[in-house]
């Protein structure tokens, strides 16, 4: 596995945080990934559908393949490969809508972070954008990664706890249960390489694709 130090510095481990805060201006608030759709059909209906959902997602879906799409970014060699692994991450996109969330996302995040760094990034997906960043503000791999997939997991429990609704203490149980799963998606991820791409949540890409038409939506996607 590539990590860059024993330890991540406080800096580092801050720097991490801030970018995948809900306060760091992504607007990942406004998308759900498809749950609206799953909610609001009563797929996904009390707080333990709600956490067989998000991991499934998390593990078997996008939360395994961005990993892979940040590490390759991070590993890139050069603006040609990171232009081929974004080129891969739109195509892997499976509906309209996870497209529009995954480049609206990408070019918040660019935006913002040029913004603060010596360093500038554009016209990327989001996973592939926050890899070329961690790579050039020299973070570590491995914990961006695992932030990251804890932060879409936070997102996806945030739909979860409005929409349901579920309580505060249940959302921050989820959280707290799923978290050793980000770890393990990231540690596992990261030994494999863009030929391991797969998804089997075929639920899930079909109420992204339902949400597209949906009557009543709060969320983007």
């Amino acid at each position: 596995m590539e990590t860059d130090a024993p330890l991540a510095t406080a800096t580092e481990t801050l720097t991490l945080a801030q970018w995948f805060s809900p306060a760091f201006p992504v607007g990942a608030f406004a998308y759900s990934h498809g749950l609206e759709w799953a909610i609001d059909n009563g797929s996904v209906s009390d707080c333990a559908a709600a956490q067989a959902w998000i991991a499934q997602v998390l593990e078997h879906g996008t939360g395994w393949n961005d990993v892979l799409f940040l590490a390759a970014s991070y590993r890139a060699e050069d603006e040609i490969a990171v232009q081929e692994v974004d080129a891969i991450a739109r195509a892997f996109a499976a509906s309209k809508e996870r497209l529009k969330e995954s480049n609206l996302q990408g070019a918040a995040f660019c935006k913002a972070v040029s913004a603060l760094s010596a360093f500038t990034i554009e016209g990327l997906s989001y996973p592939v954008a926050v890899g070329c960043a961690s790579r050039y503000a020299n973070l570590p791999l491995e914990l961006t990664a695992q932030m990251y997939v804890q932060s879409f997991l936070s997102n996806l429990v945030s739909v979860a706890m409005r929409l349901i609704p579920l309580g505060q203490s249940d959302g921050q149980g989820l959280i707290r249960d799923l978290t050793p799963l980000c770890i393990k998606i990231a540690e596992t991820a990261l030994l494999h390489n863009l030929d391991h791409l797969s998804s089997t949540t075929f639920l899930a890409d079909i109420a992204a694709m339902k949400h597209e038409t949906q009557y009543s939506r709060t969320f983007r996607t």
